[in-house]
């Protein structure tokens, strides 16, 4: 039977893959410096870093089971869902992000915690394989990933792309374990940049921003909010996702034309609206939703849609799970179909400190955070987990980005006072506020 797929209120399911812990590590790794150059800043100033590579080669062909790469794929889908329930408590409108971006950057960063601190990471982050094959686990999925899309099409005469890239920045003179380093040369492939976040903190911020938006097409600017870098920052860890993809099945624009978007507030407005039909489209409807797949081209990547019922919107959003959403696409059926459905395009920004320690690894974010595999620096913590993404859908295809940080910082320097010139004085009592004695001092010496 012929199917007419109307998209009104629509949630967008774009499945992140991936899943922390710390692998052992062959070697330790030596780290000649070079000095490099990043492109021009926005405000003209080119930025000079200096990049530490180690000599651990990343590995291509690493010892993972399919069993293995499936769990990992399973815990951050879980994780993808647990982190969006807590997203939409303080989200109203439009929301988008990559579970796939956050948990590389933090399973980097979980390769340096110990103890207490990395169980509640890999609790937070629905991580469950032994340490010792979690990383290459994520080294199997990102070559498997970086395979996709080999003879696809991008959008508007562009080539298809998914690149996957992460780096490390730290505080020159800032001493790091190198076994910790081998672990995310040799399955994350990510290098160290050496930065003054002490002298420098506000070039060493515009740096790592201009190196993300360089990865993601200029689609992901300011990842780091100024402020977020400061003389207490030592470490940032940081991943980079952009995606470029046509539909297997374009939308033609003469059909696009205006059409009723209806808010779940009962009003209504008028957007352009896409429509296309095919037979290869995957489609499945149960109790209180429909679904939806639209192949990229190539069809090894797909964007699936879930429509709850007009009504149902936030009855299905505040119970859906990852093991909900696998059932509803497990059951897709291709068919003849026409979709109909908006264009859209918005940007996403998160800090994620909030969420994830409500997710359960909050001692991360405090002094008694051990990320001794990191480095010997006492009093070591996350200051913040920032995130931020970009996705754009029309009638060729769809062009979406994120990245994400995290920021590793010494606890906040206590501020100083020098009192060493004249000053006023009081004497007071607390409970009351009276001022029992004033007085100030223009030469302590007198």
């Amino acid at each position: 039977m012929k199917k007419v797929f109307t998209f009104l209120i629509a949630v967008i399911i774009l499945l992140g893959l991936a899943g922390c812990v710390q692998t052992t590590s062959p070697t330790s790794a030596t780290f000649p410096v070079i000095t490099t150059k990043l492109p021009t800043t926005p405000v003209g100033t080119p930025v000079s870093f200096t990049v530490a590579k180690g000599d651990a080669p990343r590995v291509t062909a690493p010892n993972v089971t399919d069993a293995q790469l499936s769990t990992l794929v399973s815990g951050n889908n879980g994780f993808a869902f647990t982190l969006y329930q807590q997203l939409k408590k303080n989200s109203a409108g439009n929301m988008f992000y990559s579970p796939y971006s956050i948990s590389t950057a933090l399973a980097m960063t979980c390769a340096g915690a110990v103890g207490n601190t990395q169980k509640q990471i890999s609790s937070a982050l629905h991580f469950t394989l032994p340490q010792v094959q979690l990383h290459p686990a994520f080294n199997q999925l990102a070559l498997d990933l970086a395979t996709r899309g080999q003879n696809a099409q991008g959008t508007n005469g562009k080539s298809f792309s998914l690149n996957i890239t992460n780096a490390l920045w730290s505080q020159q003179g800032f001493t790091i374990q190198p076994a910790f380093l081998n672990i995310l040369a040799q399955n994350y492939g990510a290098g160290m940049n050496l930065l003054d976040f002490i002298k420098s903190p506000e070039d060493a911020r515009v740096a790592i921003n201009q190196w993300v938006s360089d990865q993601t097409n200029n689609r992901i600017n300011d990842l780091l909010p100024q402020g977020s870098i400061d003389e207490a920052t030592r470490l940032v860890l940081t991943n980079a996702i952009y995606f470029d993809a046509a539909w297997q099945y374009p939308f033609k624009k003469e059909l696009t034309e205006d059409g009723k978007f209806n808010l779940l507030d009962g009003s209504a407005i008028t957007v352009r609206m896409m429509s296309n039909r095919s037979s290869g489209y995957g489609y499945v409807e149960g109790t209180g939703y429909q679904a939806v797949e639209l192949p990229y081209s190539g069809k090894e990547i797909a964007m699936d849609i879930i429509l709850p019922d007009a009504g149902k919107f936030n009855s299905f959003e505040s119970s859906m799970t990852a093991d909900e959403i696998a059932g509803i696409i497990g059951n897709l059926k291709t068919g003849d179909l026409r979709v109909t459905m908006p264009k859209f395009k918005f940007d996403s920004s998160f800090s994620l400190k909030n969420a994830l320690s409500a997710s359960g690894m909050s001692v991360a974010f405090t002094d008694s955070a051990d990320f001794s595999a990191i480095t010997d620096q006492p009093d070591f913590e996350i200051g913040d987990v920032v995130l931020k993404a970009f996705v754009a859908v029309d009638e060729a295809g769809t062009e979406a980005a994120a990245a994400s940080g995290v920021i590793m910082e010494i606890p906040s320097l206590p501020i100083s006072i020098t009192v060493d010139h004249p000053f006023i004085f009081l004497i007071r009592d607390i409970q009351t506020g009276a001022i029992l004695f004033v007085g100030r001092v223009m030469n302590p010496a007198n």
